[in-house]
């Protein structure tokens, strides 16, 4: 949950705060302090918490900022009032960002100070209805959300990458604000913390791209989708096969606390789906089709009836071609289930190749990686060209700052595939493209490591696609 401090009086801090009641965001913790102790109706013990005392005590307001917030608020009535509540709040904390309602000329030379000018605000908006004159972005094109500004928070998977790795479907990066600069985007503009984007396409896509950016480690299997999701055939999984792939969706599921979905097609076997069905566990459905059905399209049609964000199948039922392909266009991410244990996986394994589809799914991979408490390593094969390399590491290095998150990074010169088929146990962590998909016999001519993923399919190892 993020905190954020809101410090208002009089009639636009009311309405302010109002707004806020109606509209406010499930993630955040609003704390307010109304100076003049007005009443506010309907308001959510559990979101809001109201004080009441004068903002300009620096021994009153030092006590609500020993909590860590990531923004306030300032609408206060009076310019002296404001200005010392902004000095107040400078010396205690340097750079907490404040956004402050300025009706008096307020100036600031601190560029984590916004500074919001209401006389601007109102005569912009009057301009708007004047004819031949230029509308302003909040009023361009059908005025549904398709222009988005969105600042981007220190620990968001968009930091520190390159905007031409990022993948732009529907939607596009056409400006960056840095320190109240404008700067146009280029394939290797590298966005920084606290740069705020400004972004254009489908409304709906954009709503997905804001909860992107703003995602934090801790939220997977979000953005992709919010539950786990167990696929089971009785024709191609056998009894053994689906009692062991039922404990380790479990143990997932453990690890995850999200809802799981346990969907069996063909069933043939009584005593295993009475198994399935006994299966006692908080927030675990199991769904049998009964009826004959297309495999591919009811995968399909629960990717979206369930909302899955994970995947989990076994590695005979991923070996065919059609079901990787109809997996590659549900746009989740899957992991495939092999015969070696789960519970004792400690080691996430990389390997690291000149494309950027490891950059595009980072954020992801220190996610998996932190809630299942793997370590880390990422494997580097000398053979590779190093250009692009390097700059993939230092990628993974800076969001290993940014989480708290080691991570290991081994030279090798003997082919990976070999070396990695010497240790006991991992998890194989790949971008899922269309090279996945490709028909593994014509694969096996390649010396791409990707196209190479079926040499290690005795291990565990998971998919992700490199699409929000």
């Amino acid at each position: 949950m993020k905190k954020i401090l809101v410090i208002s009086d009089g009639d636009i801090g009311n309405h302010f705060i109002n707004r806020l009641i109606s509209i406010y965001s499930n993630d955040n913790i609003y704390y307010i302090i109304d100076a003049k102790g007005d009443e506010h109706k309907d308001l959510n013990p559990a979101k809001f918490k109201v004080f009441n005392f004068d903002p300009t005590s620096l021994y009153k307001i030092a006590n609500i900022l020993k909590m860590d917030f990531i923004q306030v608020v300032i609408a206060l009535s009076s310019k002296i009032d404001t200005e010392q509540t902004i000095k107040n709040i400078r010396s205690i904390k340097k750079q907490l960002r404040l956004v402050v309602l300025d009706r008096y000329d307020i100036n600031s030379d601190d560029p984590n100070v916004l500074i919001i000018n209401s006389n601007e605000l109102l005569a912009s908006r009057l301009i708007d209805y004047l004819p031949n004159v230029p509308v302003i972005a909040q009023n361009v094109g059908k005025g549904e959300g398709e222009i988005m500004e969105v600042l981007v928070p220190f620990g968001s998977s968009f930091v520190y990458r390159h905007i031409g790795v990022i993948e732009q479907k529907k939607w596009r990066i056409v400006a960056i604000y840095r320190n109240q600069e404008l700067i146009l985007p280029t394939r290797r503009r590298m966005i920084q913390p606290n740069d705020l984007l400004l972004i254009v396409g489908e409304p709906s896509v954009l709503k997905s791209v804001y909860r992107a950016i703003n995602r934090e480690l801790g939220q997977f299997p979000e953005p992709f989708g919010s539950n786990l999701y167990l696929y089971i055939d009785m024709f191609r999984d056998s009894k053994e096969k689906i009692i062991k792939l039922a404990k380790r969706s479990l143990l997932i599921h453990r690890q995850f606390k999200h809802q799981l979905i346990i969907k069996v097609i063909n069933p043939s076997d009584i005593d295993t789906l009475r198994y399935l069905k006994m299966l006692k566990a908080e927030n675990v459905v199991v769904d049998i089709c009964y009826e004959r059905c297309d495999p591919y399209g009811v995968l399909l049609n629960d990717i979206k009836k369930y909302h899955i964000g994970l995947m989990m199948i076994s590695k005979e039922n991923f070996s065919y071609k059609k079901m990787r392909e109809t997996l590659y266009v549900g746009n989740v991410p899957v992991l495939k289930l092999a015969d070696r244990s789960l519970s004792k996986l400690k080691d996430a394994v990389i390997i690291l190749n000149s494309n950027r589809n490891l950059e595009k799914v980072s954020t992801t991979i220190f996610d998996i990686s932190e809630q299942m408490r793997f370590n880390l390593e990422l494997l580097n094969y000398k053979s590779e060209s190093q250009e692009l390399i390097t700059e993939i590491i230092e990628h993974y290095y800076n969001l290993s700052t940014i989480f708290s998150k080691n991570i290991k990074i081994s030279e090798i010169e003997e082919n990976p595939i070999r070396y990695l088929l010497k240790k006991e146990n991992f998890l194989h962590v790949l971008p899922f493209t269309q090279k996945i998909i490709a028909d593994t016999f014509y694969s096996s001519f390649s010396t791409d490591n990707e196209k190479l993923y079926y040499r290690l399919d005795s291990y565990h190892q998971i998919f992700i696609p490199v699409q929000i």
